[in-house]
């Protein structure tokens, strides 16, 4: 029994005094305070051109900044890069800032001793190189033992740090991580027009002054929100980097198709061909992204939701264009009720009396709320209500005439064409409101 209790204890020394060593040799003493953390790299994002990324056992990838300022990969091929992702990348080591300094090596055996911080065959190294040609490289190695932070070097300098383990994940970036997923890679507000061509009939907007104008079949007023919306989904849909080239061109090739859009922004014309394949996935053909692509899911149905919008979902439904603007002059006349309503500054007028602010108000909610029910061709032959709403200091002047019907009414702009139905609820909101017309309390 004595004897296996000398083992017991013999073992225990053995094992504590591999700890120890493993400690003495793997765990440096800090040479810095917190309070007085280094930084390891700064790096200003704008003044940086090139950016080259290597992962372990990775083609490196290179990134060029063009003289517009957006990011190009050229190596190992050519290809847009995501400007927001290389920018994130950047902005984490503006500046880099260690947590402790671990090891303050010589420059004579600075070789020998990177190996055991997993930094002679590094996880990720990042080299940028700034508009002065100064190059910096650094170096990601293992994680520490505790696992939340990572050891990190810069290459010329003496030192190992470590640093957040977030930062490797910030740096850690693929070809597929860099490449811009974008299937049109344009920017939003730059877009002057957009042509629909589809089953559900061909759309094109134009951009003006105001917003969107359709085109196509014919000039409507425009929902621009809609339109908006439309845009953002085109400029929005991303490719799928998991989906490989034979799987997106099969599912491309026996795909329904959807739609061909035509996108014109600053930088020209690009086209979109999306397909919907028979396991309800999209797929797309881009003239900005080489090869058949299989849309990204998260993007997929807001897309083709926007694509297989009708004409009249663009359209304005609103009767009154003024929106929440305070008008500056009310025109109604229905039977034998006429009123003129005449704001200056905060107060509303009519026939030289001061009028109570709250009935006018439910007057010029009502006119808001007038919006179209759907569109209809007929039905339109004896107004007997007519509205002028004057607006913008004068400069807009908008005109419409109402016919009530059975269920509702069907209304007509002066410089339209397009019959509004109307229903019953909105309509009479507006004739309450009128007959609820007051002057102001007396003081």
């Amino acid at each position: 029994m004595k004897f296996r209790g000398l083992i017991t204890a013999a073992v225990i020394l053995l094992i504590l005094g591999g700890v120890l060593y493993w400690s003495e040799h793997h765990k440096a003493p800090e040479t810095t305070s917190s309070s007085e953390q280094p930084t390891i790299l700064k790096v200003d994002p704008p003044s940086v051109k090139t950016v080259v990324v290597k992962q372990k056992g990775a083609e490196p990838v290179t990134l060029t900044k063009s003289g517009t300022g957006q990011w190009q990969i050229t190596t190992p091929g050519n290809y847009r890069a995501d400007d927001t992702t290389v920018y994130a990348m950047l902005s984490s080591l503006g500046p880099l800032n260690a947590e402790r300094v671990v090891e303050n090596q010589s420059s004579n055996n600075q070789g020998a001793n990177l190996g055991q911080f997993g930094l002679s065959d590094p996880a990720v190294e990042v080299e940028i190189t700034d508009k002065d040609n100064k190059a910096h490289k650094l170096l990601i190695g293992d994680s520490t033992p505790t696992g939340d932070a990572v050891y990190v070097a810069l290459a010329g300098d003496p030192r190992v740090f470590t640093a957040a383990a977030s930062i490797r994940s910030s740096l850690n970036k693929s070809l597929g991580d860099l490449r811009d997923k974008r299937l049109l890679p344009v920017e939003s507000s730059s877009v002057s027009s957009i042509e629909l061509d589809r089953k559900a009939g061909d759309l094109e907007f134009a951009r003006v002054q105001n917003g969107w104008q359709i085109e196509k079949p014919q000039s409507y007023r425009t929902d621009t929100f809609q339109v908006d919306d439309l845009v953002d989904q085109l400029t929005g849909a991303k490719w799928d980097p998991g989906a490989t080239a034979e799987e997106a061109k099969k599912g491309f090739d026996a795909g329904t198709p959807v739609a061909t859009v035509k996108l014109t922004g600053s930088e020209g014309t690009d086209t979109l061909e999306v397909r919907k394949g028979k396991s309800g996935d999209y797929y797309a053909k881009s003239s900005a992204v080489e090869g058949d692509q299989k849309i990204d899911s998260s993007t997929a149905t807001a897309l083709s939701e926007a694509l297989d919008r009708g004409l009249d979902e663009f359209r304005n439904k609103q009767l009154f264009s003024f929106g929440y603007a305070e008008p500056d002059k009310i025109d109604y006349q229905s039977g034998g009720t006429t009123v003129e309503l005449t704001r200056t500054g905060n107060d509303w007028w009519s026939n030289g009396k001061k009028m109570d602010r709250d009935s006018v108000e439910a007057v010029v909610t009502a006119l808001r709320d007038l919006a179209a029910t759907k569109f209809v061709d007929t039905g339109f032959s004896n107004p007997g209500m007519d509205v002028t709403v004057t607006s913008g200091n004068g400069k807009t002047v908008e005109k419409v005439e109402i016919q009530k019907t059975g269920d509702g009414a069907i209304a007509k702009r002066a410089d339209d064409d397009s019959l509004y139905q109307l229903d019953a609820v909105t309509v009479e909101g507006l004739t309450d409101a009128i007959a609820g017309l007051k002057p102001a309390a007396k003081k």
